[in-house]
């Protein structure tokens, strides 16, 4: 019984960091649980700070530095994370799921994240597929 919960609490934590979409409707979000995206393709995530911040996509994007914050705002598609920062492999079948930022992979230039190490696992079976599907799947699952 105490192995459920912390099962459930653990879950719960997971879902309580994980990754803010890059935009939320009509709330501005933080993106990516606040890391630094153009740390990612450096040294690896780092945490952003408010000071060094950059609006795009209808969020807030924090960054480590100044320079990390005008390297992304002279290129941001090169560095935001692939599907807004959910979960791509859940976009690969079909469905949204946040994404946790210290769940992550960059293949061709492009930083992926998923929702836990499961779902990396199951994404990296077969990266070409996921990726092609959920390129297919992203604008039904996320229109907006």
């Amino acid at each position: 019984m105490i192995r459920n919960i912390l099962a459930a609490l653990a879950a719960a934590a997971t879902l309580a960091f994980a990754t803010l979409p890059a935009s939320a409707g009509n709330q501005l979000a933080v993106a990516i649980g606040g890391y630094d995206t153009v740390s990612y393709h450096q040294d690896g995530p780092m945490p952003g700070e408010a000071r060094y911040n950059h609006f795009w996509n209808g969020a807030i994007w924090y960054f480590a530095s100044a320079e990390n914050r005008d390297t992304f705002a002279a290129d941001p598609a090169r560095y935001a994370p692939a599907y807004d920062g959910y979960c791509s492999w859940a976009a690969s079948q079909n469905y949204k799921a946040p994404g946790d930022p210290n769940v992550w992979q960059i293949v061709d230039g492009t930083l992926y994240v998923q929702v836990h190490e499961r779902a990396r696992e199951l994404w990296r079976e077969d990266i070409p597929t996921h990726i092609t599907d959920g390129d297919e799947n992203w604008p039904r699952i996320h229109p907006f």
